[in-house]
C-alpha cells in the first residue's frame, strides 16, 4: 500500500466538492485522459465514472466505482484500467485546527500485472504519482470560490 498526504487551505467541503464532481476526475487523476460518463449518483456507493487512461491513440477505456462514501470525510473507490491494473483507493479528509484540510490518499494494487511490481519499486512509483494527484486535487479545491476573470469586451 502507498499512502501520501497533503495539507491544503481548502475546507473538507471544498475538497469533497472536487471529489464529488465526477466530470473533474481527468483533471486531477494522473493518467486519466478523459471522462466519458458519470453516474448521476456519484459519489454514492455503486456509482461509476467511465474514463479513459493513456495518451491518444493508445487509450484504454474502463471505469472507477465507489465502494464506500461518507461525506465529507471518506471516499473509497476501485479504479480499473484492465488489463493493466486494478487498485483500491481511499481518500480521507480531516479538518485541520486553524482551517484547511489534511488530505490522505491510500492506494493498493489489487489486480492485473501491476500487482507483481516489487514492493519498494511500486511504492516509489505510486508515491510520486499520488503526490501529483493530491497536488492537482488540492489546487482545484483551493480555487473553488475564486471568481472567474471578467471577460474583455
Amino acid at each position: 500500500m502507498t499512502t501520501v498526504t497533503r495539507r491544503t487551505s481548502a475546507s473538507p467541503e471544498e475538497v469533497w466538492a472536487v471529489l464529488a464532481d465526477g466530470w473533474s476526475y481527468a483533471g486531477w487523476v494522473v493518467g486519466a485522459s478523459r471522462v466519458r460518463d458519470v453516474s448521476l449518483r456519484w459519489p454514492d456507493a455503486g456509482a461509476l465514472i467511465h474514463h479513459s487512461v493513456g495518451l491518444w491513440p493508445a487509450v484504454l477505456d474502463d471505469e472507477t466505482e465507489v465502494v464506500f462514501s461518507e461525506r465529507p470525510t471518506r471516499l473509497r473507490m476501485e479504479a480499473r484500467t484492465r488489463p493493466v491494473m486494478m487498485a483500491a483507493i481511499e481518500f480521507e479528509l480531516e479538518e485541520v485546527d486553524g482551517g484547511g484540510t489534511l488530505v490522505t490518499m491510500h492506494e493498493s494494487v489489487t489486480g492485473g500485472p501491476g500487482r507483481f511490481i516489487p514492493g519498494r519499486v511500486a511504492q516509489a512509483l505510486f508515491k510520486r504519482r499520488n503526490d501529483e494527484v493530491l497536488l492537482r486535487l488540492c489546487l482545484i479545491a483551493e480555487r473553488q470560490d475564486t471568481p472567474a476573470p471578467e471577460e474583455s469586451p
